[in-house]
């Protein structure tokens, strides 16, 4: 019976399984968390071809239901995948790499991020907070709001960088620009920032031009590649996931062309704890050319040019709460999702967010920040406490 296969493959999660002639069958002990209908024969076949794109379209398209939380029915098929055997370290390497071959050149790159990016910003405004940060909040405090984490996460960056002002500062990959804003309106500093998303860098200027932060921040239409410019502080915040593993060379390249030798750096990215290909159905439908690195293989931006790591620090609990909220929002303005795009669109990305808070959760996915500075450099921090005294606080 192929939905015994399929639960038995995933590792028999305490998930019901009912099918189209409403015939129903639990493979495993306890009580459910949750029941998966079938509504035909097709939705179950591809499921057992293609695990992930099988299960993505079919519940974007509606031919497979949850009924229940949808958080914790992923949770529970994490739960029961990840009590399998381990799959082998160096197929998963390999596989990472096979993966990996096509690389993302700069007409690929633009299309790919405006298949993602560019859907419009009144889409992205309904349910981020109102910096529209689309990246990993910081939460000092569990209980606090979003757009308050949102906010910390911000600082924790520019302490991190040990910002000062009128230093010059290279962003790539800026978003909606909160984070250029932010260096520059509170800490003193130039911004350059790079973006090949035409909707964010238009948004962005006119949010920079609001604030009276034009002469100080340049948001530039283009790819991370064609940065030429010196400056005494690079970073980059949720990029490096759509490089592409084949290019990391290249982007610790243009690091190493534009960064002054007693400069800093910092790379915020969703990583993993060991190398594996990014989920298919993610690469076709969310996010396509994108690679989710292990630290190892985020050497390659770093090592090649002899750059010294100063931090890592692992943020993976904060994004799985950070994704939850924006499920949460996301949810509550679903019928108006509904009417500008489609309900096959709404149960997508409801998948796909509900799914990153749960992998973040689980482990499956992490969230690193590296600090990093050009070879040779002593002008680092002696110790960690600047991150964390009061006295270090902007303001």
């Amino acid at each position: 019976m192929a939905a015994y296969w399929v639960m038995t493959f995933v590792g028999n999660p305490r998930i019901t399984v009912r099918l189209w002639d409403g015939n129903e069958f639990y493979f495993a002990d306890g009580t459910p968390v949750g029941l998966m209908e079938f509504h035909d024969r097709r939705a179950l076949l591809n499921l057992a071809l293609s695990q992930s794109v099988g299960f993505g379209d079919g519940y974007s398209n509606g031919r497979i239901e949850i009924h229940g939380d949808i958080l914790e029915f992923l949770r529970e098929i994490a739960r029961a995948i990840s009590s399998r055997p381990n799959q082998n370290y160096y197929a998963s390497k390999f596989l990472s790499m096979l993966r990996a071959i096509r690389g993302n050149t700069l007409s690929r790159s633009k299309n790919n991020v405006h298949h993602h990016y560019d859907l419009g910003n009144d889409f992205y405004e309904m349910w981020l907070d109102e910096r529209m940060v689309y990246t990993c909040a910081y939460y000092e405090d569990a209980n606090v709001a979003l757009a308050e984490a949102q906010v910390a996460k911000l600082d924790h960056v520019c302490r991190k960088l040990e910002l000062q002002p009128g230093q010059d500062v290279i962003e790539a990959g800026c978003g909606w620009g909160a984070l250029a804003m932010h260096m520059a309106e509170h800490y003193g500093v130039n911004v350059k920032a790079y973006n090949n998303s035409h909707e964010q860098v238009s948004l962005a200027r006119e949010k920079a031009a609001a604030r009276g932060l034009t002469g100080r921040v340049e948001f530039v239409e283009d790819d991370y590649r064609t940065i030429s410019d010196k400056c005494d502080v690079f970073v980059s915040v949720g990029m490096l996931e759509h490089v592409g593993l084949k290019n990391f060379h290249a982007l610790g390249k243009v690091i190493d062309s534009c960064l002054k030798p007693t400069g800093r750096g910092l790379i915020h990215s969703i990583g993993r704890s060991h190398p594996k290909p990014t989920d298919a159905w993610i690469s076709k439908r969310i996010f396509p050319g994108g690679h989710i690195p292990s630290l190892g293989e985020m050497s390659a931006v770093f090592e090649p040019h002899k750059f010294s790591i100063l931090d890592v620090e692992n943020l993976r609990l904060h994004y799985a709460k950070t994704c939850a909220e924006w499920l949460e929002n996301f949810d509550a303005v679903s019928e108006k999702v509904s009417a500008m795009y489609s309900e096959d669109f709404v149960r997508a990305w409801r998948l796909y967010l509900a799914g990153s808070s749960t992998a973040f959760e689980s482990g499956t996915l992490q969230l690193y920040q590296i600090v990093f500075a050009p070879h040779g450099s002593n002008n680092v921090p002696w110790t960690r406490k600047f991150l964390y005294s009061p006295e270090s606080a902007e303001g």
